[in-house]
């Protein structure tokens, strides 16, 4: 393939990334410091963190001006919406200001709960919270307290380009062409691909020194934070295997590229809930928000626009559907082992499991 036509699928990639909104990457674990005091109104006003396609005014359109749609009929302003791309960036965020309702992922929901940042939400205030799948729900409760409204989830797969690789899972984590996401929780996919332990998140340290010394095996692949990396390391011709959601996958096809997946008993996934800050002097409009983003044509719109599957099986209609048959909701949930911070208090069947720490610490001389 000539310069020209690489350079012309890398344009085409990216252009579809932009056009159809950008899923972001499952989280990058930072250290969160301590919040300033809660800036937070009780007017009628609402402060929101999220990433980028989860909560949009969607420009010209109306039916993708959710959060427009959401102030003309609740009544309720938005005063600050930050949206990010990575989530550094979210921590970051997080880190500096309170906001009374943020988006999170598993490690970043663990670390707001345990530092008090999140208050329990009342689930009889949020209609439409039993529709969302009970297993999505269970993850979000703590000690019998529910902490967050399950809104999108995704999962992991591998892919590889068909004409220069095999899809061989060992041989993927082997390979100095592969993209891997930079997290901490990867070493859960490496310890899948190493079959050594059950639970990919309650690893012993004899399973959690297997998997890395898997990742071990080549200091030549590539990390990334944005998915337009591996998008653009699959046009470019550059990579032969990555770590993707299904959604890029698809991004890639239609850009003409011969990528294929790679076969698994099992794969990782994550859930994204909305939680409601511990510093918010009137929930009114947070619980208006929560409402609004739980209502199956709020996660239809999100799931559309930022490539992932909606919590709530009822927003699998309309333009959601095809992501939904995407991802196989149902027949495919079963076998996605979703991330949790590792725990340090369980007992594995070898011995005592390896905590979030010492995976951020394995991960951190891995990565550097």
């Amino acid at each position: 393939m000539n310069r020209r036509r690489s350079r012309a699928l890398a344009l085409a990639a990216v252009a579809l990334v932009a056009g159809m909104g950008a899923a972001r990457p499952t989280p990058v674990p930072t250290p969160t410091p301590t919040p300033t005091p809660s800036a937070t109104q009780s007017d009628g006003t609402l402060q929101i963190l999220t990433y980028r396609g989860y909560a949009e005014y969607g420009g010209t359109s109306p039916k993708a001006n959710w959060v427009g749609n959401f102030e003309k009929e609740t009544g309720c302003r938005i005063a600050k919406l930050d949206t990010v791309q990575s989530a550094k960036e979210m921590e970051d965020l997080a880190g500096q200001r309170a906001y009374d309702v943020i988006s999170a992922g598993p490690v970043l929901a663990a670390k707001l709960i345990e530092g008090k940042q999140a208050q329990p939400i009342d689930p009889a205030k949020v209609s439409g919270y039993d529709d969302i799948d009970k297993r999505f729900r269970d993850m979000s409760t703590v000690s019998g307290k529910v902490y967050g409204v399950p809104y999108l989830w995704g999962y992991h797969e591998f892919i590889y380009d068909s004409t220069k690789a095999k899809g061989d899972l060992k041989q993927a984590f082997a390979s100095g062409r592969v993209a891997l996401r930079d997290s901490p929780l990867t070493i859960a996919d490496a310890a899948l691909a190493d079959g050594s332990a059950k639970d990919p998140y309650e690893l012993t340290k004899d399973q959690l020194d297997g998997a890395v010394a898997l990742l071990e095996q080549s200091k030549e692949r590539t990390y990334w934070r944005s998915p337009v990396d591996l998008v653009q390391g699959f046009a470019t011709g550059s990579l032969d295997y990555a770590q993707a959601t299904p959604y890029y996958r698809v991004l890639l096809q239609k850009a003409g590229k011969p990528v294929k997946t790679l076969q698994t008993r099992e794969t990782t996934g994550w859930v994204d809930s909305w939680m409601l800050g511990a510093n918010v002097p009137d929930t009114t409009c947070a619980y208006r928000w929560l409402n609004w983003v739980t209502a199956a044509n709020a996660q239809r719109d999100a799931a559309a626009w930022a490539g992932l599957a909606p919590a709530s099986a009822k927003a699998c209609k309309g333009r959601a559907k095809a992501v939904c048959e995407l991802y196989g909701r149902g027949k495919k949930l079963d076998r996605v082992a979703f991330a949790v911070r590792p725990p340090g208090d369980c007992r594995a069947e070898d011995g005592e499991c390896t905590d979030y720490l010492t995976w951020l610490d394995r991960w951190q001389k891995l990565a550097k």
